[in-house]
């Protein structure tokens, strides 16, 4: 099993994006991250402009990356006015992230780099990152395990988006390349 890393992101215009990246801690085991995770403040509680980025050691939580560039990720997007309403909320982000540390995409689980949630005013957003974009089974198997966990309703669709397609776009709003 994969090595992972744990990464906080907080906004600071004045600096570079690369200068407001930092590595929190690694860990190898399930168990370790919950030693770990007693000791970080929840997501729920992060200040816009703050993202949690747990990734395979190794890989760092940006586009530009080598093991990312070719990929995309997987966005479930939680509008403000959803959350107190018994809508999506962040607090299952972290228990979910547990499937990519357990490998439960099972022979995809190598497609897996990451997994990034980011805290903004409008909405949060939770993403999982995938190593190649065009690897349609890997992609769409790996989209229905991370809904599943999410226990997301089979109402709600869900979208993949290409880095490539993402960073060419002047707002986030990428063309979905897959749904599930």
């Amino acid at each position: 099993p994969p090595r992972w890393a744990l990464w906080f992101f907080k906004n600071d215009r004045s600096r570079a994006w690369q200068d407001n990246l930092h590595l929190v801690t690694k860990f190898d085991t399930v168990e370790d991250f919950w030693a770990m995770y007693s000791h970080i403040q929840l997501a729920s509680k992060l200040s816009s402009g703050c993202d949690y980025a747990l990734f395979k050691d190794g890989i760092e939580p940006m586009w530009e990356d080598s093991r990312n560039k070719r990929g995309g990720r997987w966005l479930v997007s939680l509008a403000k006015q959803q959350q107190p309403c018994g809508g999506l909320t962040i607090l299952p982000f972290w228990p979910q992230l547990l499937c990519l540390i357990g490998e439960s995409f099972e022979e995809h689980s190598p497609e897996v780099c990451g997994a990034v949630i980011n805290i903004r005013t409008k909405g949060d957003k939770i993403a999982v990152w995938t190593r190649e974009a065009e690897n349609q089974a890997g992609v769409l198997h790996i989209g229905q395990v991370y809904k599943e966990r999410l226990g997301l309703s089979t109402k709600i669709v869900i979208g993949y988006q290409a880095h490539a397609d993402t960073a060419t776009k002047s707002n986030s709003l990428a063309k979905n390349k897959f749904v599930v």
